[in-house]
C-alpha cells in the first residue's frame, strides 16, 4: 500500500460563513469546493498540495467547549487538535501575529525539540496547532520512542510488523454508508 497523505479531514461547523472567513480569508487557504445537497453542505479548503480540511455545516451542532490542546478530558471527543505545518520559524511568527491581530488567542511558541508550535482555536473552537519542523530533528528523519510507559507492542518497532495484523472482529455491527 502506498499512501499519499491525508486527502482531507472533515470537521463540523454551525456557521459556514464564519468558517469561510477564518480558513479562506484570514488563513488564505483556497476554497476548493462548496458542495451541498439541500440537506447539508461541505466546503473544502486547501492547506497545501497534499492536505485539505473540509467542514460540514450543521446549524444545530453545538461547538465544543474550548479545551486546551493535549489536555486530558472525560468529555466525548473525536480528536484532540488539527496540526498544520508552516515553512519555518519566521512563518510561525507571522501566523501568530496574523491570528492575534484578528483577535484570536494564540499561545507562545512552544519548543517540542523536533518541532516548534503555536496553538489557537478557529471560530468553531476547533483546536489548531501551527508547527514547523526543526532541521535535523524531524520525526521522519529520526523516529522516536521516548514514552516512559511504552507498551510491548509499540516496542516491536516503528514499521508495520509482519503477521501482527488485527484479526477480523466477528459480530461487529455494520454501519451506514459514509457521506464524505
Amino acid at each position: 500500500m502506498i499512501y499519499k497523505g491525508i486527502h482531507h479531514i472533515a470537521l463540523i461547523t454551525d456557521d459556514m460563513d464564519k468558517t469561510i472567513r477564518f480558513w479562506r480569508d484570514l488563513l488564505e487557504m483556497r476554497m476548493l469546493a462548496a458542495t451541498g445537497d439541500g440537506r447539508n453542505r461541505q466546503y473544502y479548503f486547501e492547506i497545501c498540495e497534499n492536505a485539505i480540511v473540509s467542514f460540514f455545516e450543521w446549524p444545530e451542532a453545538m461547538n465544543p467547549d474550548e479545551k486546551l490542546h493535549g489536555e486530558p478530558t472525560k468529555k466525548p471527543l473525536a480528536f484532540d487538535h488539527v496540526a498544520i505545518g508552516v515553512e519555518n520559524d519566521e512563518a510561525l511568527k507571522e501566523m501568530k501575529n496574523l491570528l492575534e491581530s484578528a483577535g484570536f488567542w494564540v499561545s507562545p511558541v512552544v519548543d517540542h525539540g523536533f518541532i516548534h508550535s503555536i496553538y489557537s482555536f478557529d471560530p468553531n473552537n476547533i483546536p489548531i496547532e501551527f508547527t514547523t519542523e526543526v532541521k535535523g530533528r524531524s520525526l521522519r528523519e529520526i523516529p522516536r520512542m521516548s514514552d516512559r510507559n511504552i507498551s510491548d507492542i509499540a516496542r516491536e518497532g516503528h514499521g508495520p510488523q509482519p503477521g501482527k495484523r488485527p484479526a477480523p472482529q466477528p459480530g461487529k455491527p455494520k454501519r451506514g454508508q459514509p457521506t464524505g
